[in-house]
């Protein structure tokens, strides 16, 4: 009998590996943190990465008579970011929090923010909001078949992640992200395709 040639070898190998690569395509995953899907960031303060400000430079106080009062004190030295967020029609943030606050305008079309507790608020474009940071978990989707925008300035400590990936709550009012779907299916008939190859 004739040992076996390197093309059966390379076959009998990519025979065994591709069952396993095609169930574990199909293998449900639990419910974990995900970088979202569908936006893009751009940096508007580009090619700086963030603004620097030094402890005490954000203590700011200013009255303008009885109607209108702004005090803000931070304690230690931050960064702050100014991002434009892209949101493709279908797009998500995905579950995540930030270490400090943001300031959120909707530029263009419009925006739903969820919470981890299943609630939500949906803003369209000229609206603004605030997200705390600190814990407070959100996932901004874009429910509409347009593309939506939104500028968001954010404050966070010195050298700290400008983002904190957290894990998929569970919500069931929250929409799947198709065009991660998309993705995956695409990913899953591909290597389909390299078994049947073979």
């Amino acid at each position: 009998m004739n040992p076996p040639s390197y093309f059966n070898k390379t076959r009998i190998l990519s025979l065994l590996i591709a069952p396993v690569l095609i169930a574990g395509s199909f293998t449900p995953m639990p419910a974990v943190a995900n970088p979202g899907c569908g936006v893009t960031t751009t940096n508007l303060l580009d090619p700086i990465a963030a603004g620097y400000f030094p402890s005490g430079l954000l203590n700011l106080m200013c009255i303008q008579g009885r109607a209108w009062h702004l005090i803000t004190r931070v304690k230690g030295d931050s960064d702050v970011y100014v991002n434009q967020l892209t949101f493709t029609p279908g797009a998500q943030s995905g579950w995540h929090s930030h270490p400090g606050p943001s300031l959120v305008t909707v530029i263009e079309g419009t925006l739903t923010v969820y919470h981890d507790d299943c609630t939500f608020e949906t803003y369209s474009a000229g609206e603004s909001f605030t997200d705390l940071g600190c814990g407070d978990i959100h996932n901004v989707v874009n429910e509409t078949a347009a593309e939506a925008k939104d500028v968001a300035v954010q404050i966070v400590p010195h050298g700290a992640p400008r983002r904190i990936e957290v894990d998929d709550p569970g919500c069931p009012n929250v929409p799947p992200c198709f065009l991660r779907e998309t993705a995956s299916s695409s990913c899953r008939l591909k290597v389909e395709r390299w078994a049947i190859a073979f």
